[in-house]
């Protein structure tokens, strides 16, 4: 099969993949869609919905891409594939040949208000939702989405009116993006995970760094130098878990209550904030100082700061039961998303966490938790396929079991947990050996801990 001449060819049918082509669509431009699996989810209804359009499925090799005006990914598409791969070094090699983009490009193409975008390891979604929340109380007209939520093109489409988009930007998303030109971008953190597409972590590194290409305003993690921009951006904002120095925005004590500050000035008593642990006090002094930039109103900020939960499998207090608290952090897929929970409650708890942690490690280094686990944790309950890794990567004198699942798992720590510990699931691993996503193994975590204290269950909240 052939692409005709001239005609857009877009990649992968999935969530991005369907934005893409609603976009084209609705913008008249012919495009043909292409994807490597014989019967992708969601054919049949974009058939329906788009019935002129020319589908092919299977293998790229066999699609003739030699005259394709421009070629657009869905971000599950690896661009190195040797196809696209030949298109890009085409063009970049002799000056002409095929475009090869993501669905982030097209749409700074047509965005014409301010774009404030967050990536990072770990902790963008909690910032982009927390920042929309902040304009939203500052009552602006802003789209939350990207990675996190709805599509960005489809933020164009649905939020007409609005003056400011708020986009979680994922490393797929940005190695596609040429230019993002960003009113503000954050970098919030980075650390080992999806090496099996970016080979290793310079390249990971490089890709999250080109968030600040155009951007007129920076905002970076003070305590890893890594987050810093490597090219020119008019200003720049740091944020710490430590004592601010100069304008930076970092954390204070101040007669016996814990600030979050900027420089010298206090902004708000921690206390007074719906997040817990120092993870997310940083994850909220990162949003203050987007938000600063942005014009919006310390007081809205504020509102915003003592409303905001968290989300979701994300750092999330599912209940107290017997003076022990239970934190949903499933989403905690890699070990640098674990060792910010861990550095985030251990230091603001009573008493002990006991870890819940396993599932699919991805060939990580697990090694890296032993030393907050010696300081914070009284146990480690690991349970799933790698489970066996894990105990091994831990220190010897911490208490360790063995169970085969998460039931198991909350079951043993209920028993060994004393009040004023924090029974934390935060896996460490992806969920996929014995469930259908980190979203169905947090919810098995959030309905037994709310059947325990006689409370509905985390999808009847």
């Amino acid at each position: 099969m052939k692409v005709p001449l001239g005609m857009t060819l877009v990649v992968g049918l999935g969530v991005s993949g369907g934005a893409i082509a609603r976009h084209l669509a609705e913008r008249n431009v012919p495009f043909m869609l292409a994807d490597t699996r014989p019967s992708p989810p969601g054919l049949a209804s974009f058939r329906v919905d788009h019935p002129d359009v020319p589908v092919y499925c299977g293998p790229l090799s066999e699609l003739d891409m030699s005259e394709a005006g421009e070629i657009v990914l869905s971000p599950g598409v690896d661009p190195r594939m040797p196809e696209l791969a030949a298109a890009a070094r085409s063009r970049h090699a002799q000056g002409h040949g095929i475009p090869v983009i993501g669905e982030i490009e097209l749409f700074v193409r047509e965005c014409c208000v301010p774009i404030a975008a967050i990536t990072g390891s770990n902790a963008k979604s909690t910032v982009t939702t927390l920042l929309g929340e902040m304009a939203r109380a500052a009552g602006r007209r802003v789209a939350v989405g990207g990675n996190l939520g709805p599509p960005a093109l489809d933020l164009l489409h649905e939020h007409p009116d609005a003056e400011l988009f708020v986009l979680e930007v994922s490393s797929f998303q940005l190695e596609t993006t040429v230019w993002l030109g960003a009113e503000t971008a954050a970098y919030l953190n980075l650390c080992e995970d999806h090496l099996d597409r970016h080979g290793d972590m310079a390249n990971y590194g490089s890709i999250k760094q080109s968030i600040f290409r155009g951007a007129r305003h920076a905002v970076v993690n003070g305590e890893d130098e890594r987050t810093w921009p490597v090219m020119d951006v008019p200003a720049l904002d740091r944020f710490t878990t430590q004592e601010p120095v100069d304008e930076e925005w970092g954390i204070s004590e101040l007669e016996g209550e814990t600030w979050l500050m900027h420089g010298g000035k206090p902004l708000i008593r921690t206390t007074d904030m719906g997040l817990r642990g120092r993870h997310n006090q940083a994850n909220a002094l990162a949003a203050l100082a987007m938000g600063q930039h942005l014009g919006l109103p310390l007081r809205a900020m504020r509102q915003a700061l003592a409303r905001f939960p968290g989300l979701p499998h994300r750092g999330e207090w599912v209940a107290d039961l017997d003076g022990v608290s239970w934190i949903n952090d499933s989403k905690g897929t890699n070990v640098g998303a674990t060792l910010a929970a861990i550095h985030g409650l251990g230091p603001t708890i009573p008493g002990k966490l006991v870890l819940l942690a396993g599932g699919v490690g991805k060939d990580a280094d697990f090694t890296p938790l032993a030393q907050p686990l010696a300081t914070y944790a009284r146990a480690a309950v690991l349970f799933g396929q790698d489970a066996e890794r894990l105990a091994q990567a831990l220190p010897s004198f911490l208490a360790i079991s063995r169970v085969s699942d998460l039931e198991q798992a909350m079951a043993h720590a209920r028993s060994i947990a004393e009040p004023g510990d924090c029974v934390l699931l935060s896996p460490a691993c992806a969920s996929l050996d014995q469930f259908t996503g980190y979203q169905a193994r947090g919810e098995v975590f959030c309905r037994w801990v709310r059947s325990s204290a006689g409370e509905a269950s985390c999808e009847d909240r």
